[in-house]
């Protein structure tokens, strides 16, 4: 008797675990498709991982909430100039990059971030006021941030730390320059690392990731760029081998996954189940493994059945807010690049929310391309608008006659530099996040995973797909 109740209680607790692990009220043996990858997110990762994954024999469905792939990529079409990239702007020149490019027949160019021997007027942009450059030595400093970041090979790629993890790496970013004298090279430095918040006391493996060696080669010897000057034509000749691999305008309504601990859906092919909702109504998708290119924010991974292991490891992330324009400003010398210094801040560095710069991009029709900095926190769209206006108009008292800007187009990257404590770094926070790697069948990439640059992150997901994702 005894046997025959604990068998019963066991067989409970099995089919207990089965229940809770799918939705009640949705049934699942039919209406249904398949693959053998779902990636949520449309944007560079995604996108391309969607690409590898095919060629290497794998079926795919991408969900993107928006009407195209590209996610940071913003590429605005001026019906006389034509083409001009506000979002992302260039690549650096990794093997991954030119043979994704070579593999969607994107000619290339060799391109610089800002070009040489501009000419740069520098203006603490809350009133106008010209600040003086930054005094120093920029070479002899850079050489020895370069040197710095070539002790640190791993920062490459991933966030595969040693323990203990290296002080210089997890010191805020301001004590990092006084221990190296890099005064002289921070207006450079933060030149490309741009979108963090209060970038100073940011742990300095966050800068150093973003201005890596890679980026150091770049800034010599030129990034690269589709030669037809749109980023956003790689994304749109993805989008057309893709096909109907790509649900637009479609977000995750509901996610349920396998528990690590139990045996549930262990014997199916594609224990993944996910609800979207598309602009025709829901569609069920089965999986064998998903791959999440978005950022794992609370807000996004909602409709996920998170456990308490990945809560708790998500919840440790900090956001920052950032945002792009085209802008048309008349009134300004034609080639001149403004960039926002603050005239009593710590070695200059621009005072946020606020543009980090704006720059000329068809100076003969007065369009610019800007860049602000929104902070800490997300901000409203007309409020940013705003602070962009009065930034411009602050140049007025420098006796250039800026009239009122115009809006043309409008880019919100928020949430942007995810990043955590110095102490959850040291503390291990890296590996506790690694190890999420394909707990529940799901797999993770993104810039939270590398960096904020495309073809590190195209590294990186290379890495993933050969390494772990096709690992079994």
């Amino acid at each position: 008797m005894r046997c025959i109740k604990v068998s019963a209680v066991l067989a409970f607790i099995h089919w207990l675990g089965s229940a809770l692990s799918q939705p009640s009220s949705v049934a699942w043996d039919d209406d249904f498709i398949t693959r053998d990858v779902a990636i949520i997110g449309g944007g560079s990762a995604g996108t391309y991982a969607a690409i590898r994954l095919r060629d290497l024999g794998k079926s795919v469905v991408v969900v993107e909430k928006q009407a195209i792939l590209g996610g940071h990529t913003d590429t605005y079409y001026d019906p006389v100039a034509g083409p001009i990239d506000y979002g992302v702007w260039i690549y650096t020149n990794t093997t991954e990059a030119r043979d994704f490019f070579a593999r969607l027949n994107i000619p290339l160019r060799v391109d610089y971030l800002v070009p040489s021997n501009p000419d740069s007027l520098e203006f603490d942009l809350r009133t106008g006021q010209p600040v003086p450059t930054q005094p120093g030595n920029v070479t002899a400093a850079m050489i020895r941030y370069t040197t710095l970041l070539m002790q640190y090979p791993y920062l490459e790629n991933g966030y595969d730390l040693p323990y203990p993890v290296p002080d210089d790496l997890v010191m805020p970013f301001r004590s990092l320059v006084e221990k190296h004298d890099l005064a002289a090279a921070v207006p450079v430095i933060l030149a490309y690392v741009q979108g963090f918040a209060d970038v100073l006391n940011y742990p300095s493996i966050y800068i150093m990731k973003t201005f890596n060696l890679n980026v150091v080669q770049g800034a010599q010897t030129g990034f690269l760029r589709p030669a037809s000057g749109a980023n956003q034509d790689t994304f749109t000749a993805a989008a057309t081998e893709l096909g109907d691999d790509v649900l637009y305008s479609s977000t995750v309504a509901e996610v349920y996954r396998p528990h690590h601990e139990s045996n549930s859906y262990q014997s199916e092919s594609h224990p993944q189940r996910i609800i979207v909702n598309t602009p025709s109504g829901p569609l069920k998708i089965r999986a064998r493994k998903i791959l999440v290119a978005m950022p794992p924010t609370a807000e996004n991974l909602a409709p996920f059945d998170t456990d308490d292991r990945e809560k708790g490891i998500f919840a440790r992330f900090t956001i920052s807010a950032y945002y792009n324009t085209i802008l048309r400003i008349l009134g300004l010398p034609p080639t001149s690049h403004i960039v926002n210094r603050g005239i009593d801040t710590p070695y200059n560095i621009a005072a946020l929310p606020g543009f980090y710069a704006f720059h000329p991009a068809v100076p003969e029709l007065g369009l610019y391309t800007g860049f602000f900095g929104g902070g800490a926190q997300p901000l409203p769209r007309e409020e940013v608008l705003q602070i962009m206006r009065a930034n411009i108009l602050s140049l007025r008292n420098a006796g250039y006659p800026v009239m009122e800007p115009e809006v043309r187009a409008f880019g919100n990257h928020t949430p942007f530099g995810l990043h955590v404590s110095s102490k959850d770094i040291k503390g291990g926070f890296y590996k506790r996040l690694n190890g999420l790697q394909g707990y529940r069948g799901t797999f993770w990439t993104g810039a939270t995973f590398q960096e904020h640059e495309a073809a590190g992150v195209w590294g990186f997901t290379e890495r993933l797909i050969r390494e772990q994702i096709l690992g079994d």
